[in-house]
């Protein structure tokens, strides 16, 4: 098959192989596409586009590639179906960097789609060119530094268009965490020659629309010919078999430690068990009837916080220094569920486990003594309900009082615990919530209650980094 200049609507090989990618992806779920426009990339951004106008795909253009890779992991983050971003080379691919640092702490999935010089380019001094393949090595689930495309394919028989389509399929399941690794981010590094672009082939929407399992693992001989290089964690290093749930035998007196994306996990073993359960604001637990109210004060209590004899931790917590006192204790014995960010170790002795379970309630005493305290300690920030009969009054000076206790309210000043107040009493169970990693969430998380509210904060590096992004 002979390869044909991209000049009026000429194809090019650079067009069909980003047609063959990004319908691989879509094809298998993939509904959103974030694009830094950019020369290098530019096949990528107008298929991109076309996928857009047919109606397959939200496509969120973003100047900035930092913004567009925190963009991104938003969308990871909130649908857990991978975003895919599009950049050009240089150092546009390096401004991603943060936001795949996030996702591989946090375990949310991402694709990165960086476009490319071609091999020969590469260390001669050309513009706008360094060493992308590894950049994210230490990060990433999978990696691949693409063969550059040679043919055009009117009809969707080249074997090339197999081979995109197969690393497509690698490369989702391994953003998703199949096979009991961890979720994450991927780097696809797509070297192009000029023509850099052309028409935009015919298959495309009937390729993207196809019926393709979900994350199905591809034809490892077709996609492994289409390598120049491979690997990332979680490929072969951190892919373990899952476990049967670890089953807790009663007698320790436990807790549930939710912290960052737990989950809802946490809050049903608590329930199971009849455990305490302290979660974390952007855990994703903070509901049910065990949750503890100003847990930082009742850890920091020898008569409850002291005498904790086990702790069962879902997510990261990364919020209060009472909980990493508790972790760290040698007379704790501490189990750390494996969830989709990186494997922790919290006191140099961890127990890892898939998954947790109870075998029966536990002590109920245990659980009843952190309740009340909880119960006692909860904060209520709200202000008093108007004095109706007050202001209804005939007496002038009944009249005045409650006239003026409602002055009060409305003058009392904004500080940040009557802000996350107020929004946590607005919020409903199908709004979202999102915090920066500074002050604010640690208020919030010390001072509100239990809601089941989505509540998201970048809290796997806990830097301000894409908060607004």
């Amino acid at each position: 098959m002979t390869v044909a200049p991209a000049e009026g609507g000429a194809s090019a090989p650079a067009t069909d192989a980003a047609a063959a990618l990004l319908a691989g992806l879509v094809s298998r779920g993939v509904r959103h596409l974030v694009v830094s426009p950019g020369s290098r990339s530019q096949a990528l951004a107008l298929v991109a586009a076309e996928l857009e106008r047919t109606g397959l795909v939200r496509l969120h253009v973003r100047i900035d590639e930092r913004v567009a890779g925190f963009t991104a992991l938003g969308i990871g983050r909130e649908t857990g179906m991978p975003a895919a971003v599009i950049c050009t080379s240089g150092t546009a691919v390096a401004n991603l960097l943060p936001a795949a640092l996030e996702a591989h702490h946090s375990g949310v999935p991402l694709l990165l789609l960086t476009g490319d010089r071609p091999p020969e380019l590469r260390g001669v001094g050309a513009n706008q060119t360094t060493r992308q393949p590894g950049l994210f090595h230490s990060a990433t689930r999978f990696e691949a530094d693409l063969s550059v495309p040679e043919t055009v394919d009117p009809d969707a028989t080249d074997p090339q268009t197999a081979a995109f389509d197969a690393v497509a399929a690698t490369a989702l399941a391994a953003a998703l965490g199949e096979g009991a690794r961890p979720a994450g981010p991927v780097h696809l590094n797509v070297p192009l020659r000029e023509p850099l672009a052309g028409a935009v082939p015919a298959w495309l929407t009937d390729r993207a629309t196809r019926r393709a399992p979900s994350g199905d693992p591809g034809d490892v001989e077709a996609s492994g010919a289409l390598y120049q290089g491979g690997g990332g964690i979680g490929v072969a290093d951190v892919a373990p078999e899952p476990e049967a749930a670890l089953v807790l035998e009663p007698g320790p007196r436990t807790i549930v430690v939710a912290g960052a994306d737990a989950g809802a996990a946490a809050e049903e073993l608590a329930h199971r068990g009849g455990f305490p359960l302290v979660a974390e604001i952007v855990s994703g637990a903070r509901f049910g009837r065990h949750v503890v109210h100003a847990y930082r004060a009742l850890l920091r209590d020898p008569g409850l916080g002291g005498r904790v004899e086990r702790v069962v931790v879902f997510g990261h917590p990364t919020l209060s220094r009472e909980i990493t006192r508790l972790l760290g204790r040698e007379d704790v014995e501490v189990i750390a569920v494996r969830g989709p960010g990186e494997p922790i170790n919290l006191n140099g002795a961890t127990r890892a486990a898939d998954a947790v379970d109870a075998d029966g309630p536990g002590d109920r005493a245990w659980l009843g003594e952190w309740m009340r305290a909880s119960r006692a300690a909860a904060v209520d920030l709200s202000p008093p309900a108007p004095d109706a009969d007050g202001l209804a009054s005939a007496v002038p000076q009944e009249r005045l009082g409650a006239i003026n206790a409602e002055v009060a309210v409305i003058r009392a000043p904004v500080d940040r615990a009557a802000l996350v107040d107020a929004l946590w009493r607005a919020t409903w169970p199908h709004d979202r919530l999102v915090f920066g990693s500074s002050r604010l969430v640690r208020v919030a998380d010390e001072l509100l209650g239990g809601k089941k509210v989505a509540v998201h904060a970048n809290r796997g590096l806990a830097g301000i980094d894409g908060t607004i992004a």
